[in-house]
């Protein structure tokens, strides 16, 4: 039986549900080497900003039980020298079938307009972007952008007035059911749920951190119920669909979040673990959609019983 595995993720039309995280799959060139790339769904690009930031001082990752920590601080190029150097591969990318989508950063609301619009000017190819309100808004004190509904809906209301192709947005782990509110009240396409959790990790020997920062985003398998649990409570509140981000090791983890009620799943520490991850996990979550007898794959979104 054949099953169909096309989804449409707030527009963006992908032949398969599987993404990769930002951040963990660099800008997608990196890795042509391994499988073919234009095989996924899509691809989300590692997170830029109008202006090149410089990231954290190393160590900046760690691994711990059941996954990892990194503190790399969100360190890019800039908008412009991301366009022009990964731009041409992209945009190939793009023709052969895999959906490319950036992600914008910015530590205050004026920051991520004008990285969107650059974004918007530079980047034809790009099939929608993903806003990442979990930066930290500097002016605020270092809070993240997107932690409150208000924040979250502040930036979201200035970048929609800056582009008509689709806008997603990467959501911080905590209080997700009212920012994701907000965020469908002011024209978010597509929620991803959720970013990494913040976590510690100590050196007991030097009794120092094991990354630069004293704290750092904690992912991998171990945050996995959590991400699954959070896409299940912001299905049942909002209308929007929703790409599942967290510990997606297998077909079968990726499954999980389908029945939770995402229309699409991002493979992040996996490319770490194994560089061909996200093409094995797509393979896997096709055999599981052919077990459950169905047609097509979208039959099986939010088919979780309670």
């Amino acid at each position: 039986m054949s099953v169909n595995m096309a989804v449409d993720f707030g527009g963006v039309k992908m032949q398969n549900p599987i993404n990769t995280a930002a951040g963990t799959f660099g800008y997608g060139w990196q890795f042509q080497n391994f499988f073919d790339v234009s095989k996924l769904g899509a691809i989300t690009t590692k997170g830029c900003a109008a202006e090149p930031w410089p990231g954290n001082p190393a160590p900046r990752m760690a691994e711990v039980r059941g996954g990892m920590i990194n503190s790399v601080g969100l360190q890019n190029p800039g908008v412009r020298a991301f366009a022009e150097e990964s731009g041409p591969w992209l945009d190939q990318l793009s023709k052969d079938g895999c959906q490319v989508i950036c992600q914008v950063c910015g530590h205050s609301t004026p920051e991520y307009v004008r990285a969107l619009e650059l974004f918007d000017e530079l980047c034809p190819w790009a099939a929608g972007f993903e806003i990442n309100v979990s930066c930290p808004n500097i002016a605020a004190g270092g809070a993240a952008c997107g932690s409150t509904p208000e924040g979250a809906g502040e930036v979201m209301r200035a970048c929609r007035k800056v582009t008509d192709r689709p806008l997603f947005v990467k959501m911080a782990p905590a209080n997700v059911v009212d920012v994701a509110r907000a965020l469908e009240a002011e024209g978010a396409d597509g929620l991803s749920i959720i970013n990494s959790i913040q976590g510690m990790a100590i050196d007991v020997n030097t009794r120092r951190s094991r990354v630069a920062k004293p704290k750092g985003g904690l992912s991998g398998p171990l945050c996995h119920p959590i991400a699954v649990r959070m896409v299940w409570e912001v299905a049942q509140v909002v209308d929007l669909p929703i790409n599942g981000v967290g510990g997606v090791m297998t077909g079968e983890d990726a499954a999980e979040f389908i029945l939770a009620g995402a229309t699409c799943v991002s493979v992040g520490m996996a490319n770490f673990v194994d560089p061909t991850a996200s093409l094995r996990i797509a393979g896997e979550l096709e055999q599981w959609a052919e077990s459950q007898g169905v047609s097509d794959i979208n039959e099986l979104v939010g088919a979780f019983e309670c």
